[in-house]
């Protein structure tokens, strides 16, 4: 059965019945989960296994669950996880026991996602910040550094994939310079490309074996001056040939500000552009039906980069989660302590 080259969201807790028939019809590849539809764990796992049914496949069904500032899974039912900036802030003091904790951190969660049938991550991000850019990416990052983010992108993404949960880096090729959040406006990127490739860039290149990638919604004015990194055929170019990655590229929320347009044609103009699959999150039914007009169905490579991303979410490892959450507390507590 094929697949729409689509992420959709949802509305709420459970599925509408005018759901149910959309994505019956529509089919698409996955879907992503946010914090209008989590209540507890026993509706989030019947939420995730009538999504399932409804689509007649077993799909990757996505959210954002970084810790810190992004995390859908909140008390009283889940772990209130830190932020990556601050479990990572005592690197250059204690690197082996950060990039421990950077592992654990990636494992518990994954631990949580897959207990609710929730089997891929919007994580980790690559991203770079700068002074003077925009908070929005801030102490979401690994590290303030391209040979820091790197170091511990390599634990982070580890820590998913052996709990059976695909990881998402992002946001290729680099956000950390935008002077504006990129859910509210387009951000310009103006620095000369050598500096570019050499900072912000690194870490997507050098993590290019990554099962997926998501993109960012700005210009990067050295290589495309007119039109933003989802929608160029230039920019998605450059991602292929120059920083070799071939995994599965999806487009950050289709929804956000810094794209303009209807969205049939910016769906149809991402596809085109070479996104493998175009995100969409509102959960609202007329803009999804936009979506599906300008997507198409999954075939050839990007079906193939599909699967491969879907082999990363295979049956986890054993682990003993409470051993497990014991020691990362110690981690994080030496690092208070350090600070």
């Amino acid at each position: 059965m094929r697949s729409l080259a689509v992420i959709y969201g949802l509305q709420g807790p459970k599925l509408t019945a005018a759901e149910k028939t959309f994505f019956r019809d529509a089919r698409p590849w996955g879907f992503i989960l946010f914090s209008r539809n989590i209540e507890t764990p026993s509706q989030v796992s019947a939420l995730t296994q009538s999504l399932r049914e409804v689509v007649g496949r077993n799909c990757l069904i996505f959210i954002d669950q970084e810790g810190g500032r992004v995390q859908r899974l909140k008390p009283p039912h889940w772990h209130n996880y830190p932020s990556l900036g601050h479990v990572t802030s005592q690197f250059h003091i204690s690197p082996k026991k950060i990039r421990r904790a950077v592992f654990l951190h990636h494992r518990l969660i994954a631990a949580d996602l897959r207990a609710l049938g929730i089997t891929a991550n919007c994580s980790p991000v690559l991203d770079i910040p700068v002074e003077g850019a925009d908070p929005i990416i801030s102490d979401r990052a690994l590290g303030s550094s391209a040979k820091d983010v790197i170091d511990l992108a390599q634990p982070a993404m580890a820590g998913l994939m052996t709990g059976g949960v695909a990881p998402v880096i992002k946001h290729i090729p680099g956000h950390g310079r935008a002077t504006v959040d990129s859910h509210k406006a387009l951000p310009f990127i103006t620095n000369w490309l050598p500096k570019l490739l050499a900072s912000d860039f690194k870490p997507f290149i050098e993590l290019n074996h990554a099962p997926m990638a998501m993109t960012a919604h700005l210009i990067v004015e050295s290589i495309d001056s007119k039109t933003p990194v989802t929608l160029s055929k230039k920019c998605i170019s450059f991602i292929r040939n120059r920083m070799n990655y071939d995994g599965l590229l999806m487009s950050d929320d289709l929804d956000m500000k810094a794209l303009s347009g209807d969205l049939t044609t910016i769906t149809r103009k991402a596809l085109t552009a070479g996104c493998d699959i175009a995100l969409q999150c509102s959960g609202k039914l007329p803009a999804m039906v936009e979506v599906a007009k300008g997507s198409r169905y999954l075939d050839g490579k990007p079906l193939q980069r599909a699967r491969m991303a879907e082999l990363c979410a295979e049956d986890p490892r054993e682990f003993d989660y409470d051993a497990a959450f014991n020691e990362y507390l110690e981690l994080i507590d030496l690092g208070s302590r350090a600070a």
